[in-house]
């Protein structure tokens, strides 16, 4: 055994180390990663040989957090890891964005990255470390692969950036972004920020590419050392020169005449496909199945270029926009009844129906993942259907892109809710169309549904997706607002950026080619704000400000802070009395401790049933005060007195000779029986035993001496 270790310097004291040779030899390429106590294993392996007709990238990258490296015993009955966490695909994502468009065009077998956390201290963040671990086990490895890449966190603390910030660090941040380049370009960026400006997020990135060209040159000397710089051979497509040429020589025009007609989705989409199946009509059987998927390969080639040479030479887009040109959109909020908040937000042919649901402490979401074990009180979910593109298929469950959609509209959402708000809110995306960026619009219609319920957001988001047509290392270029699905698959970027008017507050962009200059960038987010502020603008139209009140059938809320002590108190012994208020008043009542206090929450459909609820609290945790006056209940009746309820739990003892000025043989003879309410004021607490005596004839005017 022959270790080789590659050590690489943050520039803050703190160290990453890259180890090969240990562990999993027999794979690929396998690295340890090392910071501080964080420690992983990155695995690459790659078929020999590619699928017979694959014509795409087949990667899968895996990210997988062992609850062992925290020292904690993973939930659930079988008491072991399961399925991957929304967090863990979130991060397989990140990679995956990367990596994927790094690998050689004609490269065509199944490439596996598995990335296994075995080691954490709470106080780095992994997910930040797993782009080098994957790009370090590839440069050990012979796979092909046009990289090194990197991805670093930058946050902004206290008005300085930060790379690779602790959680401690990131709670107190106003910029949390993730970026992926390479030595030379900027491949992805994502993250969520408080309102900043689109320079501070442009310095924010030139930062993070300063740290990654560092971490890209070590790994090339790391890759030396072993003797992996040389790639391995390989022959995954078969090609047909002369076959590409003819395609190219006789659909050219076609294509590009129905690529500047400016057609529907629809529309565009048929001609396309007649013009290819009309070319494919002079073939017989037996020379389409030695030459259709060739066919299918040039033509999509042919499609792409007409595209392409349409915008950049006609400033022409498929639909007839020019290029900062936004669809045209309309909106309307409480569209449907049921939900406490509902919104429709179309743009184009894409479309999204949000609604809101407003609950209570008992609908938060557990998050119960390695190193976050907390609850979530703001919810996002996103469905794409496949009808929403005409696909004529079964929906089996939700997949890690509409993981990845809801994670950013959540993000871009989520700064914008009322500090402190009483509510769980949930916001469900359903996408209904979609030709473009459906996130975007369920950012738009998210804003509208939250207006419309009532929730007194701090101001409304909008986003826009833009994209990118670039030659010659992005010489000639051409910056596209408000894309569309082929403007996405067949351009270069994909750009979403979220907003208020003050500011950005969420982004996401993949980049798909070599030579995105800070230029291009800038330019691109200056064309997305225009375009955030004009969809802004007309989400306005639609709904100006929040209702100032919640529907009728939303559930209302009160929030009551007690002193810690008074907890017990309100819970009751095996929960008996907070059992018992609920079923008297009809509210939910749920109580915890949060910073040395006790927050009660108070909710119910009627404020009947919240006053109810809410006074019975009160009672319980007001102090008696001696001579205040109490409305009290008569419990019990004895020889001797009455005893008397003067708050919920709290009796003191109306003794008979305090009932009346006169002297009493009994306490009914002042026509007083158990049940009845009366009038009394506290005289006294016994300074030892807490006991409380009362009066009723300190109430009663004093008669006079006879």
């Amino acid at each position: 055994m022959n270790p080789i270790v590659k050590t690489i310097q943050l520039g803050d004291g703190r160290t990453i180390t890259l180890e090969t040779g240990k562990l999993a030899k027999q794979a690929d390429g396998s690295v340890v990663l090392r910071m501080g106590n964080t420690m992983m294993l990155a695995v690459v392996t790659a078929a020999k040989d590619a699928v017979p007709g694959t014509d795409f990238m087949p990667l899968q990258v895996e990210y997988k957090e062992k609850y062992s490296a925290y020292g904690r015993f993973p939930g659930g009955f079988l008491k072991r890891e399961g399925r991957a966490s929304d967090y863990e695909i979130l991060t397989d994502r990140i990679v995956d964005r990367v990596l994927r468009p790094l690998f050689p065009d004609d490269f065509h077998a199944e490439v596996f990255v598995t990335i296994n956390l075995y080691s954490t201290d709470g106080e780095d963040i992994p997910d930040a470390l797993t782009g080098l671990a994957a790009s370090a086990a590839l440069a050990a490895s012979t796979i092909p692969f046009n990289g090194p890449i990197a991805e670093v966190r930058v946050a902004r603390v206290n008005g300085q950036f930060k790379i690779n910030p602790t959680f401690k660090e990131l709670a107190e941040a106003d910029m949390d972004i993730m970026v992926g380049a390479t030595i030379d370009n900027i491949m992805m960026v994502e993250g969520e920020m408080k309102e900043v400006s689109e320079k501070e997020l442009l310095d924010a990135i030139k930062f993070a590419h300063e740290t990654i060209k560092v971490m890209c040159q070590a790994q090339i000397e790391f890759a030396e050392a072993i003797g992996t710089t040389v790639k391995r051979e390989y022959s995954h497509e078969t090609n047909d020169e002369e076959l590409r040429a003819d395609v190219r020589a006789k659909l050219y025009d076609k294509v590009y005449a129905v690529a500047k007609s400016a057609q529907g989705k629809q529309e565009r989409g048929e001609a396309f496909h007649a013009i290819k199946e009309e070319y494919k009509a002079t073939f017989s059987e037996e020379e389409l199945a030695e030459k259709g998927v060739l066919i299918s390969k040039y033509y999509h080639d042919v499609e792409k270029e007409a595209m392409r040479r349409c915008i950049l030479d006609e400033g022409k887009r498929l639909d007839g926009r020019k290029t900062t040109e936004i669809r045209p959109i309309w909106s309307e909020v409480d569209y449907i009844p049921g939900p406490h908040g509902s919104a429709v937000f179309t743009r184009g042919e894409t479309q999204a129906l949000a609604t809101v649901t407003l609950g209570t402490k008992e609908d938060e979401k557990l998050v119960d993942d390695v190193l976050n074990y907390s609850k979530e009180r703001f919810l996002l979910h996103y469905n794409f259907p496949p009808f929403a593109t005409g696909e004529a298929r079964p929906q089996r469950g939700v997949g890690r892109r509409e993981i990845g959609h809801g994670n950013l509209a959540h993000r871009a959402l989520k700064p914008m809710l009322p500090d402190k708000y009483p509510y769980v809110v949930r916001i469900v995306s359903d996408i209904l169309e979609s030709n473009g960026s459906s996130s975007m619009a369920t950012v738009c219609a998210g804003t509208l549904a939250l207006m419309d319920a009532g929730v007194q957001i701090k101001k409304p988001v909008s986003g826009i997706a833009m994209g990118l047509i670039s030659e010659n290392k992005g010489k000639n270029y051409a910056v596209l607002s408000d894309i569309l699905g082929d403007e996405d698959h067949l351009g270069d970027m994909d750009f979403k950026v979220t907003g208020t008017r003050d500011g950005i507050t969420a982004t996401q962009m993949d980049i798909k080619v070599d030579g995105l200059s800070y230029e291009i960038l800038e330019n691109a987010l200056a064309q997305a704000k225009q375009g955030r502020e004009h969809i802004l603008g007309k989400i306005l139209e639609t709904m100006s400000e929040p209702r100032a009140d919640l529907k009728d059938h939303a559930p209302r809320i009160e929030v009551l802070i007690i002193p810690k002590e008074f907890i017990g108190a309100v819970i009751g012994p095996g929960g008996k009395i907070i059992q018992a208020m609920q079923e008297e008043t009809g509210a939910t009542i749920a109580i915890e401790e949060i910073d040395n206090t006790g927050r009660v929450e108070v909710s119910a459909t009627s404020k009947k049933s919240i006053d109810a609820a809410m006074a019975k609290i009160k009672g319980i945790v007001t102090v008696p005060e001696v001579g205040e006056i109490y409305d009290g209940k008569v419990r019990s009746i004895m020889p001797y007195g009455a005893f008397v309820e003067i708050l919920p739990g709290k009796d003191g003892l109306l003794h008979i000779s305090e009932v009346d000025w006169k002297r009493l043989e009994s306490v009914e003879e002042a026509g007083i029986q158990e049940g009845d309410m009366v009038q009394v004021k506290l005289i006294e607490i016994d300074p030892k035993t807490g006991k409380l005596k009362l009066s009723r004839k300190a109430l009663l005017p004093r008669p006079e001496r006879q």
